[in-house]
């Protein structure tokens, strides 16, 4: 919702501000909503950034700058509506974690386009430490690229 390729182009400047440099970012994609109807349209990009902080805390981060830009609350048990923001972090490494706040790598990101897409556009070799496949391949599975 909003303007959304400012506050796209403002949460990454506060990503790289704020949570360590942004290495890569893809083109930003414009695409119908994913698991809900809505009137408007999503805007989405991937972006990889070179950080020191922990997963929890890049967590934290990310859900401040969320809030900042005007999200005023998370989806939860996969139920989704219209936001201003969703910063989501899809990969930490070849990290694995699952705890009540945070599972990386993101659970559903292999079955979304419109995750894959703008994901494969900047790190297409990047394997994924569960499916045991790169973005690429994940994103051809999905014939998106």
């Amino acid at each position: 919702m909003g303007c959304r390729e400012e506050t796209l182009q403002a949460a990454v400047k506060m990503i790289h501000e704020r949570i360590g440099k942004v290495v890569s970012l893809s083109a930003f994609y414009d695409t119908e909503p994913d698991g809900f109807q809505s009137e408007f349209r999503f805007l989405n990009a991937a972006c990889g950034v070179e950080t020191t902080f922990s997963p929890l805390s890049i967590l934290d981060k990310t859900e401040a700058i969320e809030k900042e830009l005007g999200r005023i609350s998370k989806s939860s048990n996969r139920i989704y509506g219209d936001r201003t923001i969703d910063i989501d972090i899809l990969l930490i490494e070849d990290l694995l974690i699952e705890s009540e706040r945070l599972t990386v790598p993101h659970p559903l990101m292999h079955e979304r386009d419109f995750v894959l897409k703008p994901l494969a556009e900047i790190a297409p070799d990047v394997v994924h430490p569960v499916l045991g496949k790169s973005v690429g391949e994940l994103a051809r599975a999905l014939r998106i690229t």
